[in-house]
């Protein structure tokens, strides 16, 4: 019996001696992939993204390529009713220059639209995210370009964050990384080359309305130039009126009235072909464009301004990717927009060399009489879906320059719960109306406004050139033969037209560029004061010891519930927290500095979302977090958010005491006193989370508890009952008395200016007033 028992023992200490070495084999491998000294302990991983266009089957990218028809083609869509109208301005002076300008539309629309954006710009995109903010965020992702020093190593281990470089290493690609990184007017340099895209973003939601229902109601200019300009403008104020309600009730019907209008464009376009001229189609001979300049020289170059109006809205292309996949725009626009752009404009150039001096309502003139009104409301509703298109394209761009942190503080309303993207901000809409009316009101017809959209278009297309050669070099190392081709080819294209629309700065080219200095101007002086502010609180933090100090000393009272202490910092502790503890002299039981971080990805998972770390010492129930977004997502609404951030508290807890291995308080059982319990991972595949939970071979331990996870969840838990209170810094700026006058008008006059004419940031972050305490303080920048 006493052998038995004997054997009994050994088999215990050989299988305790065992788990404990598989323990700290364990505790091993979890040393290498949390550090303990960073926020690299996460609520847990999520898979990446679900979107693999290369698997998604034929039956969904059709799908998705018939509803891109209704969001990203609309602008260019209405590119015919006013093209061969901007080209020839003075009239025809002989029949060849028709030939000439169709096959400039032909190669134009081949060459920048379908091969440069449809079959490469495509490929440059974030995680299915496509425009000017997707390629710095990719850009930024590579190399260390932010201007604001927030980046942590835990940041590239996110899902969405990985970028898929190529194998082979180039010295080139090395060295223009670190020129990046190490040089400051590099840096600023991207920044402004990409807050200049947006601008000229924006500054489309202004020109494209206009342009597009003018030419659309021209249909009635028998009725007079005043009346076409009343009934535009009558339905522009509705347009933006009903932006509010948003556009996801009537989203289902863009596409098929889209479609509608390209199969009257090919109907059109055919119809001309064949009973006026179908030998237009020579034009297909590029030599055509050579004689062109041959013959009219100068002229010929000045026409080009209107020439490329055949490709305005081809960056909608791109912008608008996220909604999609790259597969199906490549699809819609190869199989149905391409085709049918050709048709009609090959039609009209037939019904040119027949009647020249109806150029100037070529459109309208050159549609078949039983199809003339059917046409006119047709074009009248496409032209209302490119409007809606850019407003909308207008405000996603704010949103995420919001996010980015270099816009001034404005309400962002989710229009839809379906669609993430789709959002509406009230400021910036009126600020579009009266913008829209203006131009309407001011330059009557489409000619002149003709003169001011080209700029806007061609700008922002010599950028979207300028970055994806960037991506070329650094990101992709692509070899550096094809990297000239795409940069000579393109960039000479698209900087003959700049010069050309450029030529035309005095007829009303002077708007967009004014529109894009100011908007500049305000991104430039929110981004500026921006990092000199986190700069500042960089400098003056405190220690985490100093903080737990300060919250521990004798006068301070423990307050019952749960604060938030907003701050922008994700190193080191705000001098904020040091002025609250000092006026308010309490701190609640539970206290989180909580930093809201926005990321060079376009959206982040939600089992990513939060990174939390304790402040030492565990026991005080003090934490730091990171609440991490993309620049395409928004903070949701407060009970929302609340829910969330309390689950992942409770989970970062466990989480925390499973990697450390737990702590087992002593009972007065003296049997229980020298038990361990052994934490056993319990792995979710599904979501990617790691969870734990505490067994023993002996049933003793069964009664005993792990105290530091049991105490910190409950306390978390009954903080969160008592209610939870926000806490937000109410800081005054102002430039130092030594600063120069130049950044003493920045901060003092500039950048408080915006501030007082924006909205506060409690209301940027969907914090609930009634439990917002703010603490006020003075930073001399």
């Amino acid at each position: 019996m006493d052998g038995e028992e004997h054997q009994g023992d050994v088999e215990v200490n050989n299988h305790e001696h065992n788990h404990d070495h598989t323990l700290k084999e364990k505790k091993k491998s979890w040393g290498k992939l949390f550090r303990p000294d960073s926020f690299s302990i996460e609520a847990g991983k999520a898979p990446t993204s679900t979107r693999h266009p290369s698997l998604m089957s034929w039956r969904t990218t059709m799908s998705l390529a018939f509803q891109s028809l209704g969001v990203v083609y609309g602008d260019i869509g209405t590119s015919p009713l006013y093209v061969y109208a901007n080209t020839f301005t003075e009239g025809i002076p002989d029949k060849d220059d028709i030939i000439g300008v169709l096959s400039l539309i032909i190669y134009t629309l081949t060459l920048v639209a379908l091969l440069k954006y449809v079959f490469i710009v495509l490929r440059a995109n974030d995680n299915g995210e496509g425009g000017t903010f997707a390629l710095y965020s990719l850009i930024c992702r590579y190399a260390k370009t932010g201007l604001i020093p927030n980046q942590e190593p835990e940041d590239r281990d996110l899902s969405n964050y990985t970028l898929e470089l190529s194998s082979t290493q180039h010295r080139r690609a090395h060295k223009i990384k670190e020129k990046l990184e190490n040089f400051k007017f590099a840096k600023i340099t991207l920044f402004l080359v990409t807050i200049m895209g947006t601008s000229m973003v924006i500054g489309d939601g202004i020109l494209t309305p206009s342009i597009s229902v003018l030419s659309a109601v021209s249909g009635i200019k028998s009725l007079g130039q005043n009346t076409v300009v009343g009934v535009s403008v009558a339905i522009l104020i509705l347009l933006f009126a009903f932006q509010r309600f948003g556009t996801d009730k009537v989203g289902f019907s863009f596409a098929p009235i889209i479609l509608l209008w390209f199969t009257f464009l090919t109907g059109i376009g055919l119809a001309n072909l064949f009973k006026h001229d179908f030998t237009v189609l020579k034009a297909l001979n590029p030599f055509y464009i050579i004689h062109y300049f041959t013959r009219n020289g100068r002229k010929g170059w000045i026409s080009l301004g209107g020439v490329f109006l055949c490709i305005t809205g081809t960056e909608a292309m791109f912008a608008d990717l996220g909604h999609f996949s790259v597969r199906a725009v490549q699809t819609s626009f190869s199989c149905i927009v391409y085709p049918a752009l050709l048709t009609i404009y090959c039609g009209q150039a037939a019904y040119l060399t027949k009647h020249t001096s109806n150029v100037t309502n070529i459109f309208y003139d050159s549609i078949p009489d039983p199809f003339y009104w059917p046409t006119f409301v047709v074009a009248v509703a496409a032209s209302i879906i490119a409007s809606q298109a850019i407003i909308s394209g207008a405000f996603s761009v704010i949103s995420q320059s919001l996010r980015m942190g270099c816009f001034p503080l404005v309400k962002v309303v989710h229009t839809s719960a379906k669609y993430e993207g789709q959002v509406y901000i009230p400021e910036i809409n009126y600020f579009l109306m009266l913008a829209c009316v203006g131009v309407t009101l001011a330059f009557r017809t489409t000619e002149k406004i003709g003169h001011a959209y080209g700029i806007a278009v061609v700008t922002v297309m010599v950028i979207t050139t300028f970055m994806v050669t960037l991506i070329m070099l650094v990101i992709w190392k692509t070899n550096i033969v094809w990297i000239a081709m795409f940069l000579i080819i393109f960039g000479s294209i698209e900087m003959l037209y700049l010069s050309s629309v450029m030529y035309k700065f005095k007829s009303g080219g002077y708007l967009p560029l004014a529109i894009t200095v100011v908007l500049m101007a305000v991104m430039a002086v929110w981004q500026y004061v921006h990092v000199l502010k986190y700069r500042y609180e960089l400098r003056e933090k405190i220690s985490g010891g100093t903080a737990i100090q300060m919250a521990t000393s004798p006068d301070i009272n423990r307050v019952q519930g749960m604060a938030l202490f907003y701050t922008e910092l994700v190193h080191g502790i705000t001098p904020l927290f040091s002025h609250y503890i000092s006026n308010l002299s309490s701190v609640h039981t539970v206290f989180v500095l909580i930093s809201i971080k926005s990321l060079p990805v376009s959206r982040v998972t939600p089992s990513e979302r939060f990174s939390f770390r304790f402040v030492e010492p565990k026991d005080f129930g003090m934490f730091r977090c990171v609440v991490r977004y993309g620049y395409k997502e928004d903070i949701e609404e407060p009970e929302e958010f609340e829910r969330q951030f309390v689950l992942s508290l409770k989970e970062f807890v466990h989480h925390e005491y499973f990697i450390s291995g737990g702590e087992v308080e002593e009972t007065e059982n003296e049997e229980e006193t020298n038990v361990q319990a052994t934490p056993v991972p319990l792995s979710n595949p599904s979501s990617g989370r790691i969870v734990s939970a505490l067994s023993s071979s002996s049933d003793k331990i069964r009664s005993g508890r792990v105290h530091s996870v049991d105490y910190h969840k409950d306390l978390v838990e009954k903080a969160s009952e008592k209610g939870m209170v926000y806490l937000m810094g109410e800081t005054e700026i102002t430039a130092d008395k030594d600063s120069s006058f130049f950044k003493k008008f920045i901060v003092n006059h500039a950048y408080n200016f915006l501030k007082k004419n924006c909205r506060e940031g409690d209301k940027a972050l969907a914090i609930p007033r009634s439990k917002l305490l703010k603490v006020g303080m003075t930073y001399e920048l």
